[in-house]
């Protein structure tokens, strides 16, 4: 019953917001010119349940998704409502007494608003007051199961709480468990309980898989493929990474003309710093940053380094010094906020980065990937990746490899557009920042 209340209170408060958004967008176009025929909240009513409808066919009110899943799902669900309200207008012949300008925008603003308000909402169902939080057996290896106790205790976007004794829904993390338990487990919580089996592979993102069926011998195929390495996908990602750094270009300048001239007030040298790296199938490439140290740095290293012997263990595991010596102060601050590696949008023009994607490492590091090595130097480096927003320089050296061997085979560019919003997240926040 608490789970129907949640979802008719769900789909009532989203209504709710359409409507506002109605009355928004119909506010801004009445200030837009030319003037047009005005529209009656009755009249476009239709629209508010075909957004609805979108997000229940999406499984939006049906299941309890991560933040950035139900986000996609969101958007994916008011795109075909959008195409959906324009043929139904145009097939009906009276799409010339609507702005197709206020249908536009008001679609425009409820994608943009509707994932903070969603936010807003759930924070208010389940960080607040806790009422629909639905609680969870996770039954597995001590490993899995505390991951994602962990998860689900820190992610109150899912509204879901560990419990061993009155719980809900099930969870079944597979590794280290043998088929037979599984089908054991199976059989005891699915008639019963809501289930979910999480798969014992980790490095593949199911999510965005196919599932093939073959009905006469009564089993499914999972078709997996490395997302990145596909050459549709490579062009895809090749055209965005150029659209992006075209847009970013006259910002970048701006931005450079004033880098350019606090670095030349705070220490002597040259503005660019060149440094050797290793591209996509081992091309090497010079990558642009901005001067960080100083000129004389070696020296001051060598010096620093026979006083502080453990830094060379802690660069051995990490490949940073935990203080560098040799970095300006106008260096702290642009590394700080990931400035230095601007002039990398250069790279991305001449094509030999692309904006996301895997760490570009020098030639002395290669050795060091192991079994990695062939895997990562077949896609081009980022200025950003998925090791960025994962903690940094909190980050082994191996624990940076796993992490872009799995954002490799499970692109997306909604993989992309996360780890560019989670970038900026971590920059302003100075998360795991040196």
């Amino acid at each position: 019953m608490k789970n129907f209340v949640y979802k008719l209170l769900l789909i009532f408060a989203d209504m709710l917001f359409l409507i506002a958004v109605f009355f928004i967008a119909l506010k801004i176009r009445e200030n837009i010119s030319p003037p047009f025929h005005p529209i009656h909240i009755k009249e476009f009513a239709f629209s508010f349940i075909i957004v609805i409808l979108s997000l229940c066919f999406e499984g939006v009110y049906k299941y309890r998704y991560d933040f950035w899943q139900e986000s996609f799902k969101i958007l994916k669900g008011l795109f075909f409502s959008y195409l959906i309200v324009l043929s139904i207008l145009t097939l009906m012949k009276t799409n010339m007494h609507y702005s197709r300008l206020f249908i536009t925008l008001y679609f425009f603003l409820t994608a943009f608003l509707f994932l903070f308000y969603k936010r807003l909402v759930k924070y208010l169902l389940f960080k607040m007051t806790g009422a629909f939080k639905q609680k969870v057996l996770v039954i597995g290896s001590k490993k899995q199961k505390n991951l994602l106790c962990k998860e689900l205790r820190e992610n109150w976007y899912l509204g879901m709480d560990y419990n061993d004794k009155n719980y809900e829904y099930v969870f079944i993390t597979s590794q280290n468990i043998g088929i037979d338990e599984i089908k054991r487990l199976i059989d005891k919580f699915a008639f019963n309980k809501k289930l979910f089996l999480i798969p014992y592979v980790t490095d593949i993102n199911f999510a965005n898989s196919t599932i093939m069926e073959y009905t006469n011998i009564r089993l499914n195929s999972i078709v997996v493929e490395n997302k990145l390495l596909n050459k549709t996908n490579v062009f895809i990602k090749n055209m965005t990474d150029y659209f992006i750094a075209f847009s970013l270009l006259p910002l970048f300048l701006i931005i450079h003309f004033i880098i350019c001239f606090l670095i030349k007030n705070d220490s002597k040298g040259s503005v660019f710093f060149k440094q050797k790296r290793i591209g996509k199938n081992g091309r090497a490439f010079y990558v642009y940053k901005y001067r960080t140290m100083y000129e004389d740095s070696g020296k001051i290293l060598e010096e620093y380094l026979k006083e502080n012997p453990f830094e060379i263990e802690y660069y051995d595991k990490y490949h940073k010094y935990k203080n560098d010596p040799r970095i300006t102060k106008i260096g702290k601050f642009l590394r700080t906020t990931s400035l230095d590696e601007l002039p990398q949008i250069l790279n991305v023009l001449k094509g030999e980065m692309s904006i996301v994607g895997p760490r570009p490492y020098m030639p002395e590091e290669l050795n060091k990937l192991g079994k990695y090595k062939d895997f990562i130097l077949k896609v081009k480096p980022g200025i950003t990746g998925l090791w960025q927003v994962s903690g940094r320089n909190n980050l082994t050296f191996a624990e940076r490899n796993r992490l872009e061997v799995w954002y490799i085979k499970n692109w997306s560019l909604w993989l992309d557009f996360v780890i560019l919003v989670k970038t900026v997240k971590v920059v302003l926040l100075k998360i795991g920042a040196k």
